[in-house]
């Protein structure tokens, strides 16, 4: 079976996202299909992480701003001065930032190259500036790190790009800078392009919202990947450090795709609500509450990020040896086949865990928390705040306050 069929909805779903279960019943042909939307990955199949809704428009403007404050400036410059920038670390391309899985192939990377060769107009570049005048690319990377490669890959850390899959010139096909001729390597070089800067005076929230709204290319970023760039700082490694931890992997079944930061955004709410109490959070803001995390992170002691730490990896052990595979996954009872990760019920159950001792960790891995933790999934409220409109505040208070609640009666 190829796909279900949604009557209400006419259209098909691939099976990859749909969990099926068994309900009690007691007639075992009778199954109820769970339909999650899920995130997909970069080559743009279903992941094992539900997508998440945070009742937040991608071009909503939630807090006052002054319009004066917006500064964009336009610029037109040759590929040869980008180069020269990036040369001279004027650009930040966030090397990490490179999705793991590789999404521009060395094919389509070739044929950006064909097309300046064939003077065809490319898509504009985004960044934003920083303090130091220094420009961070929010929308372009991939066509940067292209461009670089061919002409000096160690400016990227990568392997020199040679053409392949060309369309039109053919006749290039293996070719890299230097097997061209000087004229045509002056016509790349001297090849203009367009870069929208957002200048420094903007302010943060608003040049979110900026690159949020002309994020709309085959290749939209994720939040959290908008995050990474215009946020430089430790908080890049030290979330890269969680997210690849083997006690993080291991409580997540491994199942976790890495290569649209889904990962790193896990880590990071982690972190945000171990630094900031789930009561404290009113703001309604929860894209804005996971910068000022990242910004926090940025400015943390040695003392206190070893601390933060150890907390994440021993709250990933406690989770993967309580829950076993069904850790930060809806679960009813009985359920065998796994639901995908749930973002909210990650940081909830996460968070909750790091508040108990170790002590406590034992008693409840003798205790059937499982089957208490399908008892909570009952609870229509709760259902709904780690379903829907999870950035809420009021939804957010109501899932920690249940999850801690339900482990104080399992442990008294």
């Amino acid at each position: 079976m190829a796909g279900l069929e949604d009557s209400s909805q006419g259209r098909t779903r691939d099976r990859r996202s749909v969990y099926e279960r068994y309900r009690g019943t007691g007639d075992q042909s009778v199954i109820e299909y769970d339909l999650f939307s899920l995130e997909t990955a970069s080559d743009g199949q279903p992941t094992d992480v539900e997508r998440e809704d945070t009742d937040e428009g991608a071009d909503q403007i939630t807090s006052p701003f002054d319009p004066e404050h917006i500064d964009i400036e336009t610029r037109t410059t040759t590929i040869d001065l980008l180069l020269s920038r990036l040369r001279n670390e004027m650009i930040d391309l966030a090397p990490d930032f490179q999705r793991r899985a590789g999404i521009w192939t060395d094919e389509k990377q070739s044929r950006l190259i064909e097309s300046l060769l064939l003077r065809i107009p490319i898509p504009s570049f985004y960044a934003a500036e920083q303090k130091d005048g220094s420009w961070a690319i929010v929308d372009g990377i991939q066509r940067l790190t292209s461009i670089a490669r061919f002409f000096d890959a160690g400016m990227v850390h990568a392997r020199p790009l040679s053409l392949t899959g060309l369309e039109y010139l053919r006749n290039f096909t293996g070719a890299r800078l230097q097997d061209l001729s000087g004229k045509l390597q002056i016509r790349l070089r001297e090849t203009e392009v367009v870069v929208h800067v957002i200048r420094r005076g903007t302010p943060e929230p608003v040049m979110f919202n900026i690159f949020a709204r002309i994020n709309t290319g085959g290749e939209p970023l994720t939040r959290q990947e908008i995050r990474h760039a215009l946020i430089p700082g430790r908080a890049r490694t030290f979330l890269a450090e969680l997210a690849e931890s083997e006690a993080f992997r291991n409580a997540t079944g491994r199942s976790v795709v890495g290569d649209r930061m889904a990962d790193r955004e896990m880590a990071l709410r982690f972190l945000a609500f171990r630094m900031t109490s789930p009561n404290d959070y009113r703001i309604g803001d929860f894209d804005g509450f996971l910068a000022d995390a990242m910004h926090h992170i940025n400015r943390l002691s040695t003392m206190y990020e070893e601390d933060l730490r150890e907390q994440f990896l021993v709250a990933m052990q406690a989770a993967e040896s309580i829950f076993g595979p069904h850790a930060f996954r809806k679960y009813r009872a009985g359920q065998q086949r796994k639901s995908p990760i749930n973002k909210a019920l990650f940081e909830t159950v996460a968070v909750n865990l790091a508040w108990l001792g170790d002590d406590d960790h034992s008693r409840l891995r003798e205790l059937d928390v499982l089957e208490a933790f399908a008892g909570l999934m009952e609870d229509p409220d709760f259902e709904r705040s780690i379903s829907v409109a999870t950035g809420d505040p009021k939804k957010v208070r109501k899932r920690f306050d249940a999850v801690q609640e339900l482990f104080e009666d399992l442990l008294s």
